[in-house]
């Protein structure tokens, strides 16, 4: 039966599209669900949303940010995850991806991935889009991402290791200008930055 749920389109599944797959009600559903995953034949993402492993083994990184931005609604991809994806940054953490967002931090893992969340004031949840393609999902703008990364830092709450940051990518006018929304010890730190790194 769990072969019937590999052919389904989508990147994952819900308990609707388990209980169409299998021909079961929606309750036998949730219970069959329960067991597959205890048997490694589904990955729960969230409450009565699962992923098939052979869908998880082949995720590329579009499709893991979209799972990011469906674990947590609402986030968008940022720090070192959008820099790199921009190849702004060469600091890259495997099967790792990082959101801000306006709810609590917290970390999800779903077999070998880890997707964290980190807070962000609601002034500063901005300068995101939505990138097309495959798989949808939201994603900071190259300097949000490392605005996002300046303003945690400057409280000490991200590391970053500056030397991989490409900042001839970078636009300093429209790092400040989200700056302005943060506090005087990102600014401060921003200039810090800018005179360090002469950018």
């Amino acid at each position: 039966m769990a072969d019937k749920l590999n052919t389904k389109s989508g990147l994952f599944l819900g308990i609707d599209d388990i209980a169409a797959a299998l021909s079961i009600s929606r309750e036998s559903a949730k219970v069959t669900a329960s067991r597959y995953v205890k048997k490694g034949k589904l990955y729960r993402l969230k409450k009565d949303f699962y992923i098939t492993p052979s869908k998880i083994n082949t995720l590329k990184e579009e499709e893991l940010f979209r799972i990011a931005n469906f674990l947590q609604i609402p986030s968008y991809i940022s720090l070192l995850s959008a820099l790199s994806f921009y190849n702004i940054s060469t600091q890259q953490q495997r099967n790792f991806v990082e959101s801000v967002s306006l709810k609590r931090k917290s970390y999800i893992e779903v077999k070998n991935f880890t997707f964290t969340y980190t807070l962000i004031k609601r002034s500063m949840y901005e300068g995101f889009e939505s990138f097309g393609g495959r798989a949808d999902f939201f994603i900071a703008k190259p300097d949000k991402a490392l605005a996002d990364i300046i303003y945690l830092s400057s409280m000490g709450r991200y590391n970053c290791d500056y030397e991989a940051v490409d900042f001839k990518k970078i636009n300093k006018k429209n790092i400040a200008k989200y700056l302005l929304k943060s506090n005087d010890r990102a600014k401060l730190y921003w200039n810090r930055l800018c005179s360090s790194y002469k950018i």
